[in-house]
């Protein structure tokens, strides 16, 4: 079973603890260290020339690093439950590194001007996206389909644009998809935090796991938000 709070039909007790401000900020916190471990490990690349070493030396280095984080995502989506919580932290971590490789290659690729604006503009509308999720009483659940037909749709023109080239024409239009696709997913991850918390509230290392694989989901939307962002407004290098 995947790990969904809106496939649940029953939940734990609820039991004295964080509250859900203190817990949803801890969510966050996981989230910013993961950006952190990103970034950290794409500027180290990037100013080592370790992007270029490896895309040289090591063949099909790009692939090897797609499948690896394929596989982590996985193992984290149907395997959560059953792990131990210092696992799910490590995955989360590798996760995070080895992401920070691909993003080396956007800054080989981009002006570091165009990544700045770009960096502040996701921090703001995945700010403001985010405290939606967290303070509107309307349920986003009904979003689910919407988000998952629209990711969809990216990942199957991705993959044709890989061997059909006259369908890059239509990037921008794809990249407008794209960032209004993670706006909608920030919400909807940032409230289902909150459905976490209620279900697994009287087992702290469930929560402690649920906080991790939020912190996952709202990581993938920030960094997918920002690529979108750099895709569409960043100034490539000559």
């Amino acid at each position: 079973m995947s790990f969904d709070p809106y496939e649940f039909d029953r939940g734990y007790a609820s039991s004295q603890g964080d509250t859900l401000g203190q817990y949803t900020a801890k969510t966050f916190l996981w989230m910013v260290l993961g950006l952190l471990v990103t970034f950290g490990v794409a500027v180290g690349c990037w100013l080592t020339n370790a992007t270029l070493y490896a895309v040289y030396y090591i063949p099909y280095v790009h692939l090897i690093v797609l499948i690896a984080t394929l596989v982590i995502s996985f193992t984290m989506v149907h395997r959560l439950e059953k792990m131990a919580v210092g696992t799910a932290i490590g995955l989360f971590v590798l996760f995070s590194a080895l992401f920070g490789f691909t993003l080396s290659i956007y800054l080989l690729a981009f002006h570091v001007t165009s990544i700045v604006l770009c960096f502040l503009l996701t921090a703001v509308y995945f700010g403001a996206l985010a405290a939606y999720g967290f303070f509107t009483k309307r349920d986003l659940s009904g979003l689910r389909t919407i988000l998952f037909s629209g990711l969809g749709f990216l990942i199957v023109f991705g993959l044709l644009s890989m061997f059909i080239p006259g369908l890059q024409m239509f990037d921008r239009v794809v990249c407008l998809i794209g960032i209004a696709l993670f706006l909608g997913y920030t919400a909807y991850d940032t409230q289902k935090i909150r459905a976490f918390y209620h279900y697994y509230s009287a087992s702290p290392d469930m929560l402690a796991k649920a906080s991790i694989f939020s912190a996952l989901q709202l990581y993938l939307d920030f960094i997918n938000l920002f690529l979108y962002l750099l895709r569409f407004l960043g100034n490539k290098r000559n």
